[in-house]
């Protein structure tokens, strides 16, 4: 059996309004560009998440709505995870093994650099950064999200907007 973790990095966010505290920052005219353009690429690709776990932050909420709408997922589906908000490795790799068992694809929406070193953490395949909007793929031989262990999961894909735009 096959689990398939999706880490995703938010859109890109707005500083328009100084007054708003980081969580509740927007996405901003690229990120509304980005969003749908990367739900896009997965519907493209024929990947459908069981569940959407996403920060609770504003602007990561927006994105993970963009990617139920295009992908035709239920809103029960998309589940609003505060501690994903700026959690480390340690707090991301807790929910992983907390998803519910029948969900073969999970996506998870959350931030720099902690997304990226949650994915450095999870496989061999090492990425510097994960840019706003990237997707990045990594597959685990288990039929238990409990049994996923660190440093055991298989690099499947990494994807983001400046492969497909020029003007980036």
């Amino acid at each position: 059996m096959k689990k398939l973790l999706y880490l995703i990095r938010h859109a890109k966010s707005s500083w328009d309004d100084p007054s708003l505290r980081d969580h509740d920052r927007p996405l901003n005219k690229r990120g509304m560009r980005d969003a749908p353009l990367m739900a896009k690429i997965l519907k493209k690709k024929g990947i459908k998440p069981d569940l959407i776990y996403s920060s609770t932050a504003v602007r990561a909420l927006e994105f993970s709505k963009v990617i139920a709408d295009t992908l035709d997922i239920k809103r029960k589906k998309l589940l609003p995870t505060k501690e994903l908000y700026m959690a480390d490795v340690k707090e991301m790799f807790g929910i992983l093994r907390s998803v519910d068992d029948t969900a073969d694809t999970v996506f998870m929406v959350g931030h720099n650099p902690y997304i990226t070193e949650f994915a450095n953490s999870l496989c061999n395949y090492n990425v510097d950064n994960i840019p706003t909007s990237g997707v990045f793929c990594v597959e685990f031989d288990a039929k238990k999200w409990k049994d996923i262990e660190i440093g055991k999961g298989k690099f499947v894909s990494f994807d983001y907007p400046k492969k497909y735009y020029t003007d980036s």
